[in-house]
């Protein structure tokens, strides 16, 4: 679906994933990975912690959507 909205609509797509091989697999251009499988998106047993955890990966993938690629692109930092 990402490659699609990317593709007709020209729109970029950052997708957060736990499986990262999937999402090579099925062609996601923009990948952050998740924190767990469970809990993509935060730490739900660490209360403290996941605002930090959360800030990281809406930062990661506000990176990855501005930045111009040329393939798959893995946004690990």
């Amino acid at each position: 679906m990402v490659r699609e909205i990317e593709r007709v609509a020209g729109i970029p797509v950052v997708q957060i994933a736990t499986i990262v091989p999937i999402m090579l697999t099925v062609g996601a251009n923009r990948i952050v990975p998740g924190i767990a499988i469970p809990h993509p998106l935060g730490k739900p047993d660490d209360p403290e912690g996941e605002h930090a955890v959360r800030r990281n990966l809406l930062r990661r993938a506000l990176k990855a959507i501005v930045t111009p690629i040329a393939g798959q692109t893995v946004f690990t930092e």
